[in-house]
């Protein structure tokens, strides 16, 4: 079976290694291929229906399309309905099925490195797809959440999301420091490697997590774990949502295990990058 994973360009990306990794350790290796499909300023409902006729079966959504591609998918889970983004699409014969992995990714993240996140009070970066279901497991389990964006003037879906799940919406300028920070931008993604939110008072947080996983330590995370703050990247998210995606696609469960194993690969291959 083919799938793939979908944004604007692809270069930054690990998604295959993973998938890959998983087709081995489910003995399922010779059966499935997952490719990398950067498709440019291609517009969604075109990229869909071009894939689909290629014989893809499932899809991994990245930037910028987690949320151009829900009209039309007319199949969508609740819970990525209510997020507003949706990450995994499940081609089949009753139609397309849109889901949001990056909820339960984000959340086993967090699990792992033993973050708590009731009662804390968190910041995050940006107003995509991802940082849509950040903020949402962040309410979910009780933490108080401010969302931090240049222009939020110009965000109003994204202001209505806060207002319906009771964050708040403001700019940079109003960052004071916490709990927890989270960056949920590109800013600092490879190639731009040497890049980092502008962030005042980064200091002030005693926790930082980036969504991005290559570089493994972006400069944000190198400016904080500097300046004593704990940190944790993106790619332990990156796999526990690609595991959830698989499972969705292949209908089975996989052992939590599994996760852990090939953390530990990624951690190996690409930890000192």
């Amino acid at each position: 079976m083919r799938f793939g994973l979908i944004g604007g360009t692809l270069e930054h990306s690990w998604s295959p290694v993973i998938h890959e990794q998983l087709f081995s350790l489910a003995g399922a290796a010779d059966l499935h291929t997952y490719t990398a499909v950067p498709l440019g300023a291609e517009a969604a409902d075109t990229a869909l229906c071009r894939l689909e006729r290629a014989g893809f079966v499932g899809l991994n959504v990245t930037i910028p399309y987690k949320t151009a591609v829900m009209p039309y998918i007319p199949h969508i889970a609740p819970a990525a309905r209510h997020i507003g983004a949706v990450n995994t699409i499940y081609f089949t014969p009753q139609g397309r099925y849109g889901y949001n992995t990056d909820y339960g990714g984000f959340g086993r993240a967090l699990t792992a490195a033993h973050w708590e996140t009731a009662r804390k009070n968190c910041t995050v970066l940006g107003t995509g797809g991802a940082a849509r279901a950040v903020v949402q497991y962040l309410r979910d389990h009780g933490a108080d959440v401010t969302v931090l964006s240049r222009y939020p003037e110009k965000q109003r879906a994204f202001a209505a999301f806060c207002k319906r799940c009771g964050a708040t919406l403001t700019d940079y300028s109003s960052s004071r420091g916490g709990d927890m920070l989270i960056n949920c931008t590109p800013v600092g993604m490879f190639p731009r490697t040497e890049e980092m939110p502008a962030v005042p008072q980064l200091d002030g947080y005693a926790a930082v997590a980036d969504l991005i996983y290559n570089p493994y330590e972006t400069r944000l995370l190198r400016q904080a774990r500097i300046q004593g703050s704990r940190t944790l990247n993106g790619m332990y998210m990156l796999i526990a949502q690609a595991t959830e995606a698989e499972e969705i696609w292949q209908q089975r469960t996989f052992p939590p295990a599994w996760t852990e194993r090939i953390a530990a690969f990624m951690e190996k291959k690409y930890g000192g990058r």
